[in-house]
């Protein structure tokens, strides 16, 4: 498949690069500054800026699909502005260019700890993350909204750290995936790379929400 990437310099979008080229895809990753990718056979480097539609079009035409691990940084002071800003370019772009697919990595804020309870809406979550989780949660409510693209939303659970590739995985919906005892599960970024390009070859959520977990 020839799949369009956005991030894949990040963490996430890393691994997914990584795991694309693996198998076989032709990958063509946006970036704001290409030098930071190395040349690697089956991927092809495209200067684009996510915040200007017109670029991000041009940069995904004649692509499958767009899987889009954008994020600002969770350092930066208006991530939350950002990351909406990010998406309008990646979602219009998406749609000027007619690729219907498009995957996008958000966080385990949105994933419900009790019934109608999200995990960014306790009183324990990190301060410091806030802003971010409530970006990509704004960002599932609009997608959830979406009748033009087929969309998918990735959540990872809480735990998300380097590690080996295993490439097995459990995949949930809206909640959060515990693991032994009252510990929230977690997951290697490899893996979770593995669960997102499964889902891209073998879509089975289509314009929902999914997560993942050991």
């Amino acid at each position: 498949m020839k799949i369009a990437l956005i991030g894949a310099t990040g963490f996430v979008g890393s691994a997914v690069l990584t795991e694309l080229l693996s198998r076989g895809h032709a990958v063509t990753a946006l970036a704001r500054h290409p030098d930071k990718l190395n040349a690697q056979a089956g991927l092809q480097v495209v200067k684009a800026d996510v915040n200007d539609a017109a670029q991000v079009a041009h940069a995904v035409a004649g692509q499958d699909a767009v899987v889009s691990a954008y994020n600002p940084g969770w350092g930066e002071a208006e991530i939350n502005r950002l990351f909406g800003l990010g998406y309008d370019g990646i979602l219009a772009g998406a749609k000027q260019a007619g690729v219907k697919r498009v995957l996008a990595v958000g966080g385990a804020g949105s994933l419900e700890v009790a019934p109608g309870l999200q995990l960014v809406d306790t009183p324990e979550f990190p301060a410091e993350w806030k802003q971010g989780a409530l970006a990509a949660r704004d960002l599932l409510t609009r997608l959830r909204g979406e009748t033009t693209l087929d969309w998918t939303f990735v959540s990872p659970p809480i735990a998300l750290a380097p590690g080996e590739r295993t490439g097995r995985y459990r995949v949930g919906g809206d909640q959060l995936l515990q693991g032994t005892g009252e510990a929230p599960a977690g997951i290697s970024v490899a893996d979770l790379a593995v669960a997102i390009v499964d889902e891209i070859e073998k879509p089975k959520h289509n314009r929902q929400r999914f997560t993942v977990a050991h």
